[in-house]
């Protein structure tokens, strides 16, 4: 490894993984670990994040785990606090939690609205609420938040809430990149693809047949330009690539990261 990440501290939320092989949280915060970054990893569920903590220190490099639910205030402002103790700086912040819920506007429930608002959108306005000032008595820090092709294109699926939260993560990301920039602070924001995740994965394996899920995850793999499906590692290196020195000069903007998918425009048949 280039070590990309010596002798920085990042927060990693999301870390832990909904089931079994790599989400993008946990392989973000793996590789944040490679490129020599002391990693704060935060997950609600404390075997997956234990989990992701044990990988990185097997691996020789050095994580902490923390359980919270980052939709709390409290909870926020505890897990800064520990990180900044544990560490003494925060570096990165890399935003990645998140849910998606397949209803249109007419199916879904206010409940179900403000739960995914909460988790995709509330959740980085905590974390960079209480970061933000770290960063700038410091001198600096990069924000890497997690959003989704989604935000910009529809997908094809009656996502609403999702679709709304994850426009709202480019807004937000924006204004933090632009009112912060004077302190030499850094936001981006990543927008994912079609990625092969438990969270996406999982749902299907349990309820379809192991044929038919093959075949669905085959039929994934045709959509892409470039002929499959992306994977946790690509969400990670983009990730890597926006938290480094390597994107010193770029603020307030997106990185795609979908082999092409919103790219092509196909006439109908």
């Amino acid at each position: 490894m280039s070590e990309r990440l010596k002798n920085k501290v990042a927060i990693v939320t999301g870390a832990g993984s909904v089931g079994p092989g790599w989400g993008n949280g946990k392989a973000t915060a793996t590789l944040f670990a490679r490129e020599g970054a002391k990693v704060f990893a935060i997950d609600r569920n404390e075997d997956a994040v234990a989990e992701t903590a044990s990988i990185i220190a097997e691996e020789g490099g050095a994580c902490t785990a923390h359980v919270a639910d980052v939709t709390e205030a409290e909870a926020v402002e505890a897990l800064v606090a520990r990180c900044v103790e544990t560490y003494g700086r925060v570096d990165v912040l890399h935003n990645n939690v998140g849910i998606v819920d397949d209803k249109n506007v007419l199916e879904t429930s206010e409940e179900t609205w403000d739960q995914v608002m909460a988790v995709n959108l509330k959740s980085m306005f905590l974390t960079c609420k209480h970061v933000i000032p770290v960063m700038a008595k410091q001198g600096g820090g990069v924000i890497v938040n997690v959003g989704s092709i989604s935000g910009i294109r529809w997908n094809g699926v009656p996502w609403i809430a999702y679709y709304t939260s994850k426009a709202g993560v480019l807004g937000f990301t924006r204004a933090i990149a632009l009112d912060h920039a004077k302190d030499g602070i850094r936001c981006n924001a990543l927008l994912p693809g079609s990625i092969n995740t438990p969270l996406m994965l999982e749902p299907k394996r349990q309820t379809l047949p192991k044929a038919e899920f093959d075949a669905w995850v085959a039929a994934r793999d045709t959509k892409i330009p470039i002929g499959r499906t992306g994977t946790a590692w690509d969400v990670a290196n983009g990730a890597l690539f926006l938290a480094s020195d390597d994107s010193e000069y770029i603020t307030g903007t997106q990185l795609v990261v979908d082999g092409g998918l919103i790219a092509q425009m196909k006439m109908p048949q």
